[in-house]
């Protein structure tokens, strides 16, 4: 059989050093002589395969669907084959349609149009696990609000009270809007007090006149003013993420009357009745089935009761119990289990996977730790040549900029990489667990746990009357389909080859 070689470094330096792809690619030509393929063409190459930057591994895709003679392709493992779900599905469309077999050579495997639940499940494990470390790394913008929010700006639409401006410069800004800023200071005030409501503070300042972003188009809703209320960004701190960050716009109120009216608020929680504040396991998981809104809670009586929330508008729908909801998750964690021997292949496979990993990682960390210590060495000779006069006070001020914004960018580059690894490791951590006792682990999770775990494993939850429809996620769902097959498929021959 015909087959190809497909080579990979995870950074343009390894393949300089040439000390990475020529071992691969020695390694396949063995392997593909001891399972007498002919190779017919080699494809070696150093890139990240993000979304932007996957020109050399089309080119591979290409190859095989102009040449379709060409049955077999080589890699090394699934981590040098695909960083994203994308290239997994391109790969796993070919399998499917094209007849194309992918071995994975150091990690002992291989696909083809035959593969068994198994094969299919470490497929979709090791996807899933470099998918972790690719996330880090990839998303532009979450990196581009992530620094923006490091330097005290505000990413996105400032919050009523606030404009966004642009100066002069051309640079972006926020600005206290003149006309209402006293109508936010008022609320906090008012409610500080302890003796208004949050909807009786909403038609207090809607009489004196405040009005919505869009002056226009609406009132002040009550549900807006109770967020105004909790919001710290009012006195110098903005919340993106669940995480807390300082900001450098000009305050409205004092920290101490946000602190109060926290006071206030909690005073009044203290003496509401115990199961108004029960934790909801799926909030903001779960659409109506009929409409797609989402769907919330109906705390009744000790217990919460799940309900669309255009149920007293557009439509009727069922109301069902919590509970039984958490009892149809379980059945699918129940099923979130595979036999030992497999799951001790999987351990195996991914100390592979591991090993490849920390190569990666530590190679680009150490490639920016150069790279930030050279600018630190050009920064310090620039300082000096300041002070003797060999360059102007302009030169060197443009020289820091520019080596200080590069600084930011490879200080990111690092922490994303330690997240990044950070992330990969605790995939693996992960699924192991989840793939050995991942009902036993749900049921005896608190209800936050309980629904980081449901969104870990399930997507696009719907209630459909009392019933809860979902997608299980890669590779929960090799996982499931692997543990209720009731056939032995056939297993390797000598040659790394379904028995017939």
């Amino acid at each position: 059989m015909k087959a190809v070689i497909l080579a990979r470094v995870s950074t343009k330096e390894q393949e300089d050093q040439g000390h990475s792809l020529p071992a691969q690619i020695r390694k396949l030509e063995e392997y593909a002589e001891k399972h007498n393929f002919e190779v017919v063409e080699t494809f070696s190459f150093s890139e990240s395969a993000g979304s932007k930057i996957r020109k050399k591994f089309e080119e591979v895709l290409k190859y095989l669907k102009q040449n379709k003679s060409v049955k077999v392709l080589l890699c090394e493992n699934v981590d040098r084959l695909t960083r994203n779900f994308k290239d997994a599905v391109d790969i796993d469309e070919m399998r499917k349609n094209n007849g194309l077999e992918v071995h994975f050579v150091q990690d002992g495997f291989f696909l083809n149009a035959k593969a068994t639940g198994n094969q299919m499940f470490m497929w979709e494990a090791k996807v899933f696990i470099a998918k972790q470390y690719l996330n880090r790394l990839s998303d532009d913008v979450n990196r581009s609000i992530d620094q923006k929010l490091r330097n005290g700006e505000w990413p996105t639409k400032a919050p009523i009270g606030y404009l966004n401006e642009t100066l002069e410069d051309g640079k972006k800004d926020i600005l206290p809007d003149s006309t209402r800023r006293r109508y936010i200071k008022k609320a906090f005030e008012l409610f500080a007090t302890g003796s208004y409501s949050v909807p009786k503070i909403a038609q207090i300042l809607e009489a004196d006149g405040l009005r919505n972003n869009n002056p226009q188009k609406s009132v002040v809703p009550y549900s807006q003013m109770d967020i105004i209320l909790k919001n710290p960004f009012y006195y110098g701190e903005m919340i993106y993420k669940d995480q807390i960050w300082p900001h450098h716009y000009e305050p409205i109120i004092e920290k101490w009357l946000f602190e109060k009216c926290n006071s206030v608020r909690n005073g009044r929680s203290n003496t509401l009745i115990k199961y108004a504040s029960k934790p909801f396991v799926f909030r903001g998981l779960i659409r109506c089935g009929e409409c797609g809104c989402m769907i919330g809670k109906d705390p009744k009586k000790g217990f919460n009761y799940c309900v669309c929330n255009q149920f007293k508008g557009k439509h009727k729908t069922e109301i069902v119990l919590e509970e039984d909801l958490i009892e149809q998750v379980k059945d699918v964690f129940r099923k979130i289990r595979v036999p030992m021997d497999v799951l001790q292949d999987l351990k195996l496979s991914l100390e592979n996977n591991l090993k490849a990993e920390q190569e990666f990682y530590e190679t680009s960390i150490d490639q920016f730790r150069k790279e930030y210590d050279e600018n630190k060495r050009i920064l310090k000779k620039s300082y000096l040549d300041n002070a003797r006069g060999r360059i102007t006070d302009d030169q060197y001020d443009e020289i820091f900029e520019e080596i200080s914004a590069r600084q930011s960018f490879l200080d990111n580059q690092m922490q994303r990489h330690t997240e990044g690894n950070k992330a990969f490791l605790m995939a693996c951590t992960y699924l192991i667990k989840l793939t050995n006792k991942a009902l036993e682990i749900f049921e005896s999770s608190k209800p936050e746990q309980k629904r980081q775990l449901i969104t870990f494993i399930l997507s696009n939850l719907k209630l459909e009357g009392k019933k809860l429809s979902f997608t299980l996620n890669e590779p929960f769902d090799a996982i499931v389909e692997y543990s209720q097959s009731v056939t032995k498929l056939p297993g390797p021959d000598s040659n790394g080859r379904p028995s017939p």
